[in-house]
């Protein structure tokens, strides 16, 4: 440089400097020192600006840096130099660098220019640009619902964090079908119709930066068919140990086909069967809300909405029988009712009974062993100890056993009470019967007008007895108008036996209205008279009287009528 040999200069050109010494005449020269490069700089600012200006930027995004050269006293054509993790750090024309994000890409940016005439003038560098590189994100996909009311649609929505910039692709597959994109739908929102399985995932940049895929959500399309839960048995009331079955019954609507069923409940399986019921042994914990709902075997992704609660209470307390008697004893030749029933519930039904006889019997009473009538009750005809239980359902559930009761036979009357009572009987009637004889004999003796026929034991008897006889024919004549034939019996007393209290003499009169003749009155009135007499007592020396027991008949002819 002329003019310049003081040892200090002062330069405002950018350049590279050296300098030397010299000396003496002649001129005696140094080596020449190392160059010094000084820069100028100028007025211009830079600074360093991100294109996608996304906030939030993930690995695997391909971004653009750029060093933009704010104008200031100077306007020029630019070179570009880069500080950072991993860019270059020469000059260059280009005032970007582009670049896809990794972990080692995180960290400052800074850049710097210069005039392309003047490579030593240059402007200051700019602040540093701090890049971030996050985890690639996963795209997050909601549904309004997941059933698609009948006729209806729902509205699916994606998202991906907070950051911008994104646009969104939409997929759709079932179990049998594989996975397909929904065409022209980029939106964040979009409304489906048809059941099946969907998920999303974000995009953008470019080149193309996808996230990762959503979860999947299941959209199920609602049929018009509605399905109720019934129990069976169907008994109002459950006790615990009681094996039940509870149906999911599709009542048809607009659609009838071939169904699949899931379950909601305590301890009922969820997952998709071809079995409408689901059979379990109720126990505490089983006690609460049933649901099921069903859908089409052709198309697992439509179904039916989920059918109103079912509400199963359980009665944890086993019910005990209660057997009731109106006897205790069991009449001469007949048999005593047995009823039997279950303490509890009035609206516990479905009840069959059991009967046992003596305490350590397990066997059943059968039609041998009683008589059974309705459902409950039986008539027995031996006595013990009778008890009965209750059961019900096809995997018999016991209720416990009653109290026992015990039936006894009732002894049989002593034979002294029969043998009394019979002559008893005998006796009443026969004197009735002889009270109606006597009364029919009088009436004959009033009319009767025929001859007697009187046979006496001896003649001494015979006229007392003809005497007798016609009185008393006499007598009855006055008595009654009673027609008819009679006969009567009549004790009379030997009045010259003395010495023999036990003779009897018999006297049989009969009216024979047969011989009575239309043009005579008088009647012939037959009289045979027996004479019984005890044996008689022997005397010393004398001999038995001999013809004692002679029959006499005699035929008395009686008079007309009296005047």
């Amino acid at each position: 440089m002329r003019d310049q040999q003081n040892r200090d200069i002062r330069v405002s050109q950018g350049g590279i400097y050296s300098c030397r010494g010299t000396r003496g005449n002649p001129v005696y020269y140094t080596d020449i020192s190392d160059v010094v490069t000084i820069e100028k700089t100028i007025s211009n600012k830079v600074v360093v600006k991100q294109q996608p200006n996304w906030p939030q930027i993930f690995r695997g995004e391909t971004i653009t840096l750029t060093c933009e050269v704010q104008e200031g006293g100077e306007t020029t054509e630019w070179e570009y130099e880069w500080r950072g993790p991993s860019t270059p750090t020469q000059w260059t024309h280009n005032n970007d660098v582009t670049f896809r994000v990794s972990e080692s890409s995180s960290g400052d940016y800074m850049c710097k220019s210069r005039r392309r005439d003047d490579s030593y003038s240059s402007t200051e560098w700019s602040e540093a640009f701090t890049l971030s590189g996050s985890n690639k994100p996963r795209a997050t996909l909601t549904a309004g619902t997941t059933i698609i009311p009948v006729g209806g649609s729902v509205t699916l929505t994606c998202s991906v964090q907070s950051s911008d910039g994104w646009k969104y692709e939409w997929f759709r597959r079932t179990q049998t079908t594989s996975e397909v994109q929904i065409r022209d739908q980029e939106n964040r929102d979009i409304r489906v119709s048809q059941g099946g399985i969907y998920s999303c995932r974000g995009t953008r940049g470019n080149p193309v930066y996808y996230t990762d895929k959503s979860d999947d959500v299941t959209i199920e399309i609602t049929f018009s068919n509605k399905v109720v839960v019934k129990q069976q048995p169907n008994w109002p009331q459950i006790f615990r140990g009681e094996t039940i079955t509870l149906t999911c019954e599709v009542q048809e609507g607009g659609e009838t086909t071939e169904w699949e069923y899931e379950w909601r409940g305590p301890r009922t399986p969820t997952q998709w069967t071809h079995n409408n019921d689901v059979t379990f042994v109720v126990s505490e914990s089983s006690s609460g809300d049933y649901m099921c709902k069903s859908r089409r075997r052709d198309d697992s992704y439509s179904s039916t909405e989920w059918s109103e609660a079912f509400t199963l209470s359980v009665s944890t307390d086993q019910p005990k029988a209660q057997i009731t008697s109106h006897m205790r004893d069991i009449p001469v030749g007949g048999s005593v009712t047995l009823n039997c029933s279950v303490n509890a519930s009035s609206s516990s039904s479905g009840w069959k009974y059991y009967w046992y006889r003596d305490e350590k019997s397990s066997e059943a009473l059968t039609t041998q062993d009683a008589v059974f009538h309705s459902n409950g009750q039986i008539s027995v005809s031996q006595e013990g100890l009778y008890r009965c239980r209750g059961g019900r359902g096809n995997s018999v559930y016991y209720t416990e056993d009653s109290q026992s009761v015990r039936i006894d036979k009732k002894a049989a009357p002593e034979p002294e009470s029969s043998s009394f009572l019979t002559p008893l009987i005998v006796g009443l009637v026969c004197g009735v019967l002889l009270i109606l004889l006597l009364l029919l004999l009088l009436c004959r003796f009033k009319q009767s007008k025929d001859s007697f026929f009187v046979r006496t034991r001896s003649t001494n008897q015979s006229s007392a007895m003809n005497h007798m006889i016609k009185d008393e024919a006499q007598h009855s004549r006055h008595a009654s108008t009673v027609q008819g034939d009679a006969c009567v019996y009549e004790s009379i007393k030997d009045l010259h036996d003395t010495q023999n209290d036990d003779s009897v003499l018999y006297a049989q009169v009969s009216h024979d209205r047969a011989k009575t003749k239309k043009d005579n009155d008088d009647s012939l009135l037959y009289t045979q008279v027996y004479h019984n007499k005890a044996k008689p007592k022997r005397h010393k020396g004398k001999p038995a009287p001999a013809a004692a027991d002679e029959t006499v008949y005699s035929e008395v002819k009686s008079q007309t009528a009296l005047d």
